[in-house]
């Protein structure tokens, strides 16, 4: 830096020495001279600010390679880069959520020498030979204009020190709280994560069902997503939702209200709250939970960021339950994530009228997903191996099951109505006439058979309901007599 320096629009320097002006990188580098005190100097401005250094050289230098000589450069300043951290906070301003060329770029080089190419705007020989190889091969110039004026304008330290001023963080690849199942994404890994909460994201997530839905959600879907969310919650899994209306919300609020934190995927910067009448609720999951974005603060939601968010939701989970969605409903955008991952995916059963369920039917139809009616049997889908079994639900028992074979067949062959005999129920049953008449006298004793004038008949069970009495009719309720004493009211009170 150059000593003295206060970040003006010009400034004049002068050294001893060969002295070359590299304008792509803003840097002022000199050959060996008697005193190594300033062999490079940076040019530090305000973003897109003009700063003009003249640089002259003494005869005297000892190394110099022409004497007398001036030079004098004019070009544009960038803010400095100087960590990691700031690097990916300045790219994540320069490229939109989840591109993937940022992305195999960043891969390749690093967050740091990204920097550098973008602000030289000229990409490495070799990567545009890789992207030229693509499929799609993408227009590596307009990305790297688009890429080149955002960095521009971009300041890292400030956004770093505003995540700070408002208790967010950033959080990026090889930090202890990086979720490491993000890394599954590849090209499309975000360059980092912004987090706001108490909870620790990596943790969070290593147990963890994303539930998703319909944000129009009806009764049905909104009950069966809260249930989720406190029967996961209960059972130690984290659930993971993207916070909005309907399903996530009521996800999310199943979950805080288990005692358990949840994790809210956001498509927005994480001071920014979308829904806005859910800021009660982000800050309750702030308080238990965590909510995070790969959105530099400041950023406000829109369409596309919902559709590239879910990929989030799903790579950071398990597995992914779908509760309700329609035929084109955004979850089974996340739904088509999880099964890109490999992940486990679920879909619950609705209503074949409610059309909110058609999404969800047409998954189960299409074996994409496995049916799931509770939270046990989600735990089941992606828990561990022979672990986490759903418990076996059996059918309820009825006396009946507790007869022998014999005795089940003598009671099928009593008549309802009329009466039959014993050799007749015998020869019905298929039984001697010993076995029939042990039969029918236990069957008498446990209230199944009665006798009749007409033989063995079946005994009337008693219903489970009293029955209503006749003059119990639904009749509408009787109009209260007038009150003598009570004065008519006027017309004109009713105007």
């Amino acid at each position: 830096m150059i000593p003295g320096h206060p970040s003006e629009t010009s400034e004049t320097a002068e050294a001893s020495g060969r002295v070359e002006i590299d304008e792509s990188r803003g840097l002022c580098e000199t050959s060996p001279r008697a005193h190594e005190s300033s062999g490079t100097f940076e040019i530090v401005g305000p973003p897109q600010s003009a700063v003009t250094v003249t640089v002259a050289a003494a005869t005297e230098a000892p190394n110099a390679t022409k004497a007398n000589c001036t030079t004098t450069a004019t070009f544009v300043t960038a803010s400095t880069v100087q960590t990691e951290a700031e690097a990916r906070a300045a790219l994540m301003r320069a490229a939109d959520v989840g591109d993937p060329v940022m992305g195999r770029l960043v891969d390749q080089y690093g967050a740091q020498q990204a920097v550098r190419v973008i602000r030289a705007r000229a990409l490495p020989p070799e990567f545009t030979a890789r992207e030229a190889e693509q499929e799609r091969p993408p227009d590596l110039a307009a990305r790297l204009n688009t890429w080149y004026a955002r960095l521009a304008a971009s300041n890292p330290a400030a956004d770093v020190e505003a995540g700070k001023r408002s208790a967010a963080r950033l959080i990026i690849p090889g930090d202890s709280e990086w979720p490491t199942q993000l890394d599954q994404l590849g090209a499309g890994r975000p360059l980092a994560l912004w987090a706001h909460g108490t909870a620790d994201l990596r943790f969070s997530c290593l147990k963890s069902v994303a539930v998703v839905g319909a944000r129009a959600a009806t009764s049905y879907g909104s009950h069966v997503a809260a249930e989720f969310g406190v029967g996961l919650s209960e059972s130690g899994w984290t659930v993971v939702s993207g916070g909005a209306f309907g399903v996530d919300g009521a996800a999310h609020k199943g979950a805080l209200a288990a005692g358990a934190p949840t994790v809210v995927v956001l498509a927005c910067g994480v001071d920014i709250c979308y829904p806005s009448s859910h800021e009660a609720l982000f800050a309750a999951v702030g308080q238990q939970g965590v909510l995070i974005s790969e959105c530099p603060p400041g950023v406000h939601p829109t369409r596309a960021r919902f559709l590239i968010r879910n990929r989030l939701i799903a790579a950071l989970s398990r597995g992914t339950v779908v509760v309700e969605a329609a035929l084109r409903s955004g979850a089974l955008n996340t739904a088509s994530h999880a099964l890109t991952l490999t992940r486990h995916l679920g879909a619950v059963p609705g209503p074949i009228t409610s059309s909110m369920s058609a999404g969800c039917h047409r998954l189960l139809r299409e074996r994409k997903a496995v049916c799931v009616t509770s939270p046990e049997d989600m735990i089941e889908l992606v828990g561990v191996l022979g672990d986490d079994l759903t418990p076996q639900v059996r059918a309820p028992a009825v006396p009946r099951d507790r007869l022998n074979e014999s005795t089940k067949r003598v009671l099928d062959a009593v008549p309802t109505r009329g009466g039959a005999g014993p050799a007749s129920i015998a020869v019905a049953a298929g039984v001697g006439l010993d076995t029939a008449l042990s039969a029918l006298g236990g069957l008498a004793a446990a209230g199944y058979v009665e006798r009749s004038t007409k033989g063995w008949r079946l005994r009337k069970q008693q219903t489970a309901y009293r029955k209503a009495l006749d003059s119990a009719t639904l009749e509408p309720p009787l109009a209260p007599e007038p009150d003598p004493a009570e004065v008519p009211p006027f017309p004109e009170d009713f105007l």
